[in-house]
């Protein structure tokens, strides 16, 4: 465990019932109850001041909230639009974050990675669902998604000043995301709004459910189903988390310059 633990559980959202719809799932609440579990294993095992000192110097990564929109909101699950505006449900989401980053600082976290939320308007699903001509994004589903970024970020710039020692970093998937987007040749993509694996237009249609399904270079596709990246647009992600090496997408800091903080 000392290497690296990932406590991500599939359809799970910020709040509880995200992703019910798709069956059993574990929340971010209970995620973060499994983390501090880990962190009592790690003081049977290394003694109560190492474990401290490991937790303290380790980077704890957080991506989550596209099933709350997903398998929640936009599909209006439990009624929930009826119930919050999409503002009140940015701030609901984001301050559910804000106290589970909180939960880690007191369990002696220090070093955090926040993602921000991608163009989920942009998904061939919702170019499909909601009848994109050429495959323009979905503006009033994008909109939501950066107002939730900006609250975010908001909220890791609060906290970076209000809890001692804190290195939390916002990445702004949106950001990275549309620059992808908008620059496919640079990046070697032939299609923005097609998946890979799918059916109907945009192949927006139904999951990936075998190989027959798929093309024959997902590479070249920004998305690989209805709703998720590829591999090629995740690595991308990756190196502008790590380096900022495409376009800086990081604030403060990327993860490059916080491994070399209190190392």
């Amino acid at each position: 465990m000392i290497h690296g633990v990932n406590f991500a559980s599939a359809a799970a959202g910020i709040i509880f019932y995200s992703g019910s719809d798709l069956g059993g799932h574990i929340s971010l609440a209970q995620q973060i109850q499994q983390v501090t579990d880990t962190f009592q294993q790690f003081e049977l095992n290394l003694g109560e001041v190492a474990a401290d000192d490991f937790i303290s110097k380790s980077i704890f990564y957080v991506s989550i909230g596209s099933n709350d929109f997903i398998h929640c909101y936009l599909s209006n699950s439990s009624n929930v639009k009826t119930m919050y505006q999409p503002r009140e449900f940015n701030k609901l989401l984001a301050t559910t974050v804000k106290q589970e980053i909180q939960n880690l600082y007191n369990a002696n976290v220090r070093k955090i990675v926040v993602m921000g939320l991608a163009p989920v308007g942009c998904a061939p699903h919702y170019l499909n669902s909601y009848g994109s001509e050429d495959g323009e994004c979905i503006d009033e589903i994008n909109k939501v998604m950066v107002d939730f970024n900006s609250v975010m970020k908001e909220i890791v710039d609060k906290l970076n000043h209000n809890l001692s020692d804190a290195m939390i970093t916002f990445c702004d998937a949106f950001q990275g995301s549309m620059d992808i987007l908008d620059n496919r040749q640079h990046y070697g993509f032939e299609t923005t709004t097609e998946a890979c694996c799918g059916a109907g237009k945009y192949r927006g249609m139904g999951m990936c459910l075998g190989p027959q399904m798929a093309c024959e270079d997902a590479s070249v596709h920004v998305w690989w189903d209805e709703f998720h990246p590829t591999e090629a647009v995740n690595r991308i992600l990756a190196d502008n988390i790590w380096s900022g090496m495409h376009t800086s997408m990081c604030y403060p800091m990327n993860l490059k310059d916080m491994t070399k903080l209190n190392q």
